[in-house]
């Protein structure tokens, strides 16, 4: 007797999740404002129509992304958190800078982040994901860490510091001004 192969379709939510996948390479190459929605349907292998099935437009497919990326770097913090040699705060916020280190180097995850901050300056929704994503993760390192206000503001600081040597490759560079602003910076 002979088997009869079916194509198994994928569900609704399997397809939301490949097309998250795929926005992100595609908003982290060009940014919110220089990615279409076709683009990322032909990454995905869908078509633009089943895109706008999935999410009603450009703005809550990129804040989906923004979203899920910002998840990322918690999942990130907290792994860091667990590694931590001692519970102090120092060794705390060392260990979850050391993830999220790691985790930029994926360099996707790190320009979505870059291209969230641009777009959250004129586009209310991603001004908001933004707002509420490091609300969270302020609150979530502030308490992991047992840090004061000024170690967890520090924490975030190199953490943009970090965005910005990363996205201009100073490390290519040798000299007086790159050494400063990488002194002690880890990078992957």
């Amino acid at each position: 007797m002979q088997t009869e192969r079916r194509r198994q379709l994928s569900t609704a939510e399997e397809r939301r999740d490949t097309v998250l996948r795929t926005a992100i390479g595609a908003f982290a190459a060009r940014g919110y404002f220089g990615t279409t929605t076709t683009e990322v349907a032909k990454a995905a292998g869908i078509s633009q129509a089943y895109v706008y099935r999935l999410f009603p437009s450009k703005e809550s497919l990129f804040v989906a992304v923004v979203e899920h990326c910002l998840v990322r770097v918690r999942a990130s913090l907290e792994v860091g958190a667990a590694e931590a040699k001692s519970g102090s705060p120092e060794a705390v916020l060392s260990a979850m800078g050391d993830a999220y280190a790691r985790l930029i180097s994926d360099n996707d995850l790190m320009l979505v982040q870059m291209h969230a901050q641009a777009a959250a300056v004129s586009e209310p929704a991603v001004r908001d994901a933004m707002r509420a994503g490091y609300a969270r993760l302020v609150e979530y390192v502030r308490g992991a860490s047992g840090g004061d206000d000024r170690q967890v503001q520090e924490f975030f600081a190199v953490g943009m510091l970090c965005h910005l040597l990363v996205a201009m490759d100073a490390t290519a560079v040798d000299a007086p001004w790159t050494r400063t602003l990488a002194a002690g910076i880890r990078h992957y």
